[in-house]
């Protein structure tokens, strides 16, 4: 079941799921939280540390697990989502980086290092509330189209669409990585709660496609529909076509 909450704007939409994963940290303070990364989040993130800066939410028993990481990027390199999630949220709140946990993209065996992240999932008994965004194409992390949905964490082959969305965070489209690492479906569902951003008019299709669409791996993002606790939060022009 999804939840519409819709904004006026970007602004709005932030401010909004800031004060849904505020409410989780407040009500259970040592949540685990599946974190995103990309543009849409980076409104909300500012908030939530715009909330621990005034005293006002606490992180230092929060632990968290991202969605995905290119292969490839070195965990210093400023494009890398390691890079993104410090200097986007976890420097500025009091959250214990040992217990922040991303995939690591520069392991050399991508299998063992999917099955290690599949692993450190369950072991924190799995996550309380998950962010995702979703791309033009309706990927959730980095799910593209595919014939099926992939269960646990996986090396997935970037679409072109993605590498040409990316493109502008990079120095040139060939610059952008054309493999990453990404939860499964199956672990994202797996979570109690589901958090999704969607901001602009870009992204009206996809989400039409996830709200009101056939349930298809072709449009990864409709499997939401068949999860008891989402919370799509959205501006108008990303709900344009609902």
């Amino acid at each position: 079941m999804i939840t519409i909450i819709r904004t006026k704007n970007y602004d709005e939409m932030s401010r909004r799921a800031a004060n849904i994963m505020a409410a989780q940290i407040t009500l259970k303070n040592d949540s685990v939280l599946g974190l995103a990364t990309g543009s849409t989040p980076v409104g909300m993130y500012q908030e939530l540390i715009r909330r621990c800066e005034a005293g006002d939410l606490d992180f230092s028993r929060v632990r968290s697990v991202n969605l995905d990481e290119y292969v490839g990027l070195e965990r210093t390199h400023d494009q890398s989502y390691y890079y993104f999630m410090n200097n986007n949220l976890f420097k500025h709140v009091n959250i214990d980086p040992a217990q922040t946990f991303l995939p690591d993209g520069t392991c050399k065996d991508t299998e063992a290092e999917c099955r290690r992240y599949h692993d450190v999932i369950l072991g924190m008994g799995g996550v309380d509330i998950q962010l995702l965004g979703i791309g033009g194409n309706g990927h959730i992390g980095f799910n593209e189209p595919a014939e099926a949905f992939a269960a646990r964490t996986h090396c997935v082959q970037l679409a072109e669409s993605t590498i040409k969305a990316n493109a502008r965070f990079f120095a040139s489209e060939s610059d952008v990585p054309r493999f990453a690492l990404s939860m499964g479906i199956g672990e994202i569902m797996a979570a109690k709660k589901i958090l999704i951003l969607a901001s602009g008019k870009a992204k009206a299709e996809a989400v039409k496609g996830m709200v009101a669409g056939p349930v298809s791996p072709q449009m990864p993002a409709s499997i939401l529909q068949f999860h008891p606790d989402v919370t799509l939060v959205a501006d108008e022009e990303a709900l344009s076509l609902l």
